[in-house]
C-alpha cells in the first residue's frame, strides 16, 4: 500500500547520481526536489538567493524553521538533497518524521571517489553535451581515499540504525538502478504520487564511462586502498554513539612494540609517533595505520598484554594549532570549503589566499578569536556545517574510543618527558629514546597573541575539557 508522506528528502552524497534522479523527480507532475537545501555553503543552488521565501541566512538562523516549510507546501510533494555533511541540526527531525519519505541513494564508494576527484581535476561537475566533455584522471591517496569510504560508511549506519529504531523504512536507490525507469516509476508509487514517467530525462550525460582502472593515473595505489578496506563491512560493531565515532582508521600500532596508540585530531600526534619508531627495530615503517577493525583485533590477538594511550593537548595550544594548519595556511591539509565559509559567511578576517609579510599579530588575533566565537556557536548546534573531528571537545573524542577500545593511559602533552620514559619501562623498551617536542604554530605562535581575553574564551567553549580533565589556564601549564 502505498504511504502518505508530507515532504521527501534523498540522502546521497556527491557524484553519486543526485543530480540525475533530482532531474527525474522534478519532471515528476506534483513533486519538486529543491537541491541541497541544507548545504552549509549555499541554499538549494550555488547563486541561488532564496528557496521557498527564504534566504540562507533566515535558513542558517532558524534551521527547523526553514525544514518545516517542506511539509507547508501545498498542491505538490516538495524536498531536498540532503548529504552528510550538511546542516546536522535538522537530521534528527527528519530521522524522527514518519511523514518525512526517506530516500536512500547509493553507489560504489571506489566509483563516486575517483568521479569526485576527476571532476575536481576537469572542473566540469555536470555533462549535458558530450561533445563539451572534458578528459581526466583521478589521481588516488589512500589516505584520502580511505576517509572518504569511512564517513560515507558511518553515514550510511546511522541511517540504518535510526530506521530501524524508529520502525521506519527507506526506499534504497542505487546508482546503477537511475537508469531503469521501472525504478523510477516505482519510487513515484512508493511516494503515493500519480504521475508516471514515459521515458528518463536525458539532460544530464555520465562523464567518465570508462572502467574504474581507466580512470586513475595510479591504478597500483588504488589497489592498495581497496585492499585495506572491510568492503562487506563483516566487522562492523553496531555503534549508536551520537557525536563522534571510534575512528579505528587513525590508531596506530607497533609490530614489535605492544602498544596501541589513539590520536585526538589537533594533539601532538608527531611527537608520539617519532618516540615509537624509536622503539621499532625496523624503525617509523614497522608501525600499522590505516587499520579496520577486524585487522585491530587480530593486532590485540598478536599482542597479549598490550597497552594503549591517547595524549591530550591544551584546548587552547589544540584549537590554536588547528586554526593555523587546517584553516590559515592554504597549503596541503586546508579545509578549503570551511575556511571559504567562515571567510564569507561569519566574517572571520582570514586573509583571501596565504597570509604573507602584511599579515600582522594584530590580525592574527582577531581572526582567531573570531574563528574560537564561530566554533563555540557550531559545538553549541547553532550553525549548519560540520563538528570537525580537529575542534570537537577531547571529552567527545575520548568517550567514542570506548565503543572499540578504551585507552588504559591518558596523558598530557606537557607531561611526555616523564611519562613516556616511564611507559617505555613498563614494556621493556629504551627509556632514553628522544621525544620531540611539537613544531611551534605558524606565522605566529599562541604565545604571541595569547592573554586572558583569549583564555576566557577558550575555557568558555571547552568547559567540559577543562572541568573533566582538570586544564587550567594555558599559561600557567606552560610557564
Amino acid at each position: 500500500m502505498p504511504h502518505s508522506f508530507d515532504y521527501f528528502v534523498v540522502f546521497a552524497e556527491m557524484r553519486t547520481g543526485s543530480n540525475f534522479l533530482e532531474a527525474n523527480l522534478n519532471a515528476l507532475d506534483g513533486v519538486t526536489c529543491h537541491g541541497e537545501a541544507f548545504n552549509p555553503h549555499f541554499i538549494s543552488y550555488p547563486n541561488r538567493e532564496a528557496t521557498l521565501g527564504w534566504t540562507q541566512d533566515q535558513r542558517d538562523k532558524d534551521a527547523l524553521g526553514f525544514l518545516a516549510q517542506f511539509p507547508a507546501q501545498t498542491g505538490g510533494l516538495n524536498g531536498f538533497r540532503y548529504f552528510h555533511d550538511h546542516d546536522p541540526r535538522v537530521l534528527d527531525a527528519m530521522l524522527d518524521d514518519p511523514r518525512c519519505a526517506k530516500i536512500i541513494l547509493t553507489r560504489n564508494p571506489a566509483d563516486s571517489y575517483v568521479s569526485h576527484k576527476i571532476a575536481r581535476a576537469t572542473g566540469q561537475w555536470k555533462l549535458t553535451n558530450v561533445k563539451r566533455r572534458k578528459d581526466g584522471l583521478a589521481t588516488v591517496d589512500a589516505e584520502e581515499f580511505a576517509q572518504h569510504v569511512t564517513a560515507l560508511q558511518e553515514f550510511q549506519v546511522t541511517l540504518l540504525n535510526r530506521l530501524q529504531k524508529s520502525g521506519q523504512t527507506a526506499f534504497y536507490v542505487g546508482y546503477e538502478d537511475l537508469q531503469d525507469l521501472d525504478v523510477i516509476n516505482g519510487l513515484a508509487k512508493w511516494l503515493n504520487v500519480a504521475a508516471r514517467l514515459e521515458h528518463l530525462d536525458d539532460s544530464l550525460k555520465p562523464q567518465n564511462p570508462s572502467s574504474l582502472e581507466a580512470k586513475v593515473s595510479n591504478p597500483v595505489e588504488l589497489d592498495k586502498a581497496m585492499a585495506q578496506l572491510d568492503w562487506f563491512n563483516l566487522s562492523r560493531t553496531p555503534n549508536f554513539e551520537p557525536r563522534r565515532g571510534p575512528a579505528v582508521p587513525d590508531y596506530i600500532a607497533g609490530q614489535q612494540l605492544p602498544l596501541l596508540y589513539l590520536p585526538i585530531t589537533g594533539g601532538p600526534t608527531d611527537s608520539v609517533l617519532n618516540w615509537m619508531a624509536q622503539q621499532e627495530p625496523d624503525g617509523a615503517g614497522a608501525l600499522m595505520t590505516r587499520m579496520n577493525q577486524k585487522q585491530l583485533r587480530q593486532w590485540k590477538r598478536g599482542h597479549p598484554g598490550f597497552r594503549s594511550l591517547t595524549v591530550l593537548r591544551h584546548p587552547a595550544a589544540r584549537l590554536h594549532h588547528f586554526f593555523c594548519t587546517r584553516i590559515l595556511l592554504t597549503g596541503p591539509g586546508c579545509l578549503r570549503q570551511i575556511r571559504n565559509l567562515l571567510r564569507g559567511q561569519f566574517k572571520v578576517p582570514l586573509p583571501n589566499h596565504q597570509p604573507d609579510a602584511k599579515y600582522s599579530r594584530d590580525q592574527h588575533r582577531a581572526a582567531f578569536a573570531r574563528f574560537i566565537e564561530v566554533i563555540g556557536a557550531n559545538l553549541s548546534g547553532q550553525t549548519g556545517f560540520r563538528t570537525d573531528a580537529g575542534w570537537a571537545t577531547q571529552a567527545q573524542i575520548v568517550a567514542g574510543f570506548a565503543a572499540v577500545q578504551s585507552p588504559d593511559l591518558i596523558l598530557r602533552e606537557d607531561d611526555l618527558a616523564t611519562t613516556l620514559p616511564d611507559l617505555a619501562r613498563w614494556l621493556g623498551r629504551a627509556e632514553g629514546a628522544d621525544i620531540a617536542p611539537a613544531s611551534p604554530d605558524q606565522p605566529y605562535s599562541l604565545c604571541d597573541i595569547y592573554d586572558t581575553e583569549l583564555e576566557a574564551q577558550i575555557a568558555s567553549v571547552y568547559q567540559r575539557d577543562y572541568l573533566l580533565f582538570g586544564f587550567g589556564d594555558w599559561s600557567d601549564e606552560t610557564s
